[in-house]
């Protein structure tokens, strides 16, 4: 039988290599969590051993279960029915089948029956599941609303809505979106009230909410009147009910199985989660950084899915006497996206491990202040990890969502004429690929979010070891490119800098975004090829066709080519 952990030897490779020794005892709190729990690990290795175990149980669900429904999933797509939404049969059987795996509460503390995993594991999770069904993605990865509320919320909030979480009975949303709030999130409208007695009420429009019939919502609205930034919202949760109308469900290219809602919040009970004010600056910050890996997943996942379609496809098609899989220019897409996929896991796997070293300090040094214990040298690691994070994030969210794109394109293109019909998997695809790049922030904010991160070079440091390191044979060659390459940046940044002109530096953003992209990249498969002689083609391809890149990105600084943009209003009459 299929198992979408197992088969997959990249993401084997990257479980293997997943060093969280720094992170696994904070979260086990030493490991004397096992004192109080039979089924939590007694040391690193047990914790290891327990989350492989897991995965395996989502990758047989995934393959087995999940996938073979995914297509009448799509078909049916989630309805609405005098305001009342309801799953595609196969999503609610997946939903019950996870629940009962005890699945949908992998990152929830176990003292509220969750799994109590690392965020890098449930990314995992996450990666398998949709690749099965991107739409259940929207479901199931959606478990951060649960952490939301788990880091920021009373002991009485968590206690009323974790457990349920865990079980699977609560499915959540983030109610974030607006009609004239997309990504600019500090126009959000809808108005929180209270009454004499200090109890909070939300009236107001949310649009484009994902699962936004759950029933729980983690909702941001103006608590304080007369204000029109970010400094005036704050975060609350509520439950769907009679107050809370489903206006209606939108009708989408893709992801049918996730239900895209309009709501109207007609004097809805809510409760405050945690302070005032703090809703968008600090609590929605934080979940959006989730949400966006959430979405590199999903993205990850439909490309493996992708990918594994064309290659079957390509071996069993023949044209002119043989597959087409023997065609050079078929051959070459395939590659092409292999190590594409490949790089790209070592990309967001980094991203991930990086997510977890933050929250995992933040706790620790909570802990810490709260025994009256010192902090500040556990304060200064979490100040660079945070700047890490906040790079590796926006990056990953960018680089994964735009390629998704290009592989189920070229992967719908080896198919021809039949991978635009129905009948075969990579239209879906196709389809369910195009919203990554949007939702939880477009690949432009991505880079907006990225960037001042880039032009401080926060890697700097790493990047300086990195060129420092001697690497063996073959490889030396590719560690020259890669010099070449932070050169070709610093050219470009000092170009932009010099200009002191901030539109052409907005523009000129992306390249420089770029340009550190493939440092980043270029640098984590180098060691893995260094590590694993299997890896040697990946970084060979990834890396020399960055250099060709990069100087195109280098070029388009130095040229002036964005200086145009003083005429944009004439070019685009």
């Amino acid at each position: 039988m299929p198992n979408f952990f197992l088969d997959n030897r990249d993401l084997l490779f990257h479980f293997d290599s997943l060093d969280m020794r720094d992170i696994v005892p904070i979260a086990e709190d030493d490991y004397r969590q096992a004192k109080a729990f039979n089924y939590a690990p007694v040391n690193y290795d047990d914790a290891m051993e327990n989350y492989r175990k897991v995965l395996e149980v989502v990758g047989d669900l995934a393959a087995n279960r999940v996938a073979p429904r995914a297509a009448g999933v799509d078909h049916d797509g989630a309805a609405i029915h005098a305001g009342v939404v309801s799953y595609a049969k196969g999503t609610r059987d997946n939903l019950r089948e996870l629940a009962q795996a005890d699945l949908m509460g992998m990152i929830i503390p176990r003292e509220y029956g969750g799994l109590n995993f690392p965020f890098s594991v449930y990314m995992m999770a996450v990666e398998i599941i949709s690749r099965a069904d991107a739409s259940l993605m929207n479901l199931f990865g959606l478990q951060d609303i649960a952490d939301t509320i788990g880091k920021f919320a009373s002991a009485e909030l968590k206690q009323e809505y974790l457990p349920k979480f865990a079980t699977g009975e609560y499915t959540g949303a983030m109610a974030l979106t607006e009609p004239d709030a997309g990504s600019d999130l500090q126009a959000v409208k809808l108005q929180a009230y209270q009454d004499t007695d200090g109890h909070w009420f939300l009236r107001g429009v949310k649009r484009f909410i994902t699962n936004g019939s759950g029933d729980v919502l983690l909702v941001l609205a103006r608590s304080e009147p007369g204000t029109r930034d970010g400094r005036g919202l704050s975060l609350f949760v509520c439950h769907g009910g009679d107050s809370l109308r489903v206006r209606r469900i939108e009708n989408k290219l893709g992801i049918h199985g996730s239900p895209t809602c309009e709501l109207q919040f007609n004097d809805t009970p809510a409760q405050l989660v945690g302070s005032r004010k703090f809703g968008l600056i600090k609590y929605v910050l934080d979940l959006m950084y989730r949400a966006r890996m959430g979405v590199s997943a999903q993205a990850l996942g439909i490309s493996q899915a992708a990918y594994e379609e064309a290659l079957m496809y390509a071996r069993d098609r023949e044209q002119f006497g043989r597959p087409i899989y023997h065609l050079p220019a078929v051959s070459n897409m395939l590659v092409e996206m292999r190590v594409t996929l490949e790089v790209n896991r070592s990309l967001f796997y980094g991203a991930a491990l990086s997510v977890d070293r933050k929250e995992k300090l933040e706790a620790f040094i909570e802990k810490l202040k709260a025994e009256g214990k010192p902090f500040a040298e556990k304060n200064t690691e979490l100040k660079q990890a945070t700047r890490v994070a906040n790079l590796l994030t926006p990056i990953t969210k960018y680089v994964l969502s735009e390629s998704v794109n290009k592989i189920a394109y070229d992967a719908l293109q080896i198919h021809g004429g039949t991978g635009y019909m129905k009948e075969f998997r990579v239209e879906r695809f196709a389809r369910d690929a195009r919203i990554t790049s949007i939702y939880e922030g477009t690949s432009q904010m991505q880079v907006v979010a990225a960037a001042g991160q880039v032009v401080n070079d926060v890697l700097r440091e790493y990047f300086d070891k990195k060129e420092a390191k001697e690497y063996p044979g073959g490889l030396l060659r590719l560690a020259t490119s890669l010099k070449e390459i932070r050169q070709l940046f610093y050219e470009g940044l000092k170009t932009v800098v010099d200009r002191k002109d901030s539109s052409f530096q907005d523009v000129a953003s992306k390249d420089l975004v770029d340009l550190y992209s493939y440092l980043i990249m270029g640098y984590l498969v180098l060691d893995e090829a260094e590590r694993d002689r299997k890896k040697i083609f990946i970084a060979n391809r990834y890396i020399l066709n960055s250099l060709a890149l990069a100087r195109k990105n280098a070029e388009a600084i130095k040229s002036g080519l964005y200086s145009d943009l003083l005429h944009a209003d004439e070019i685009l009459q």
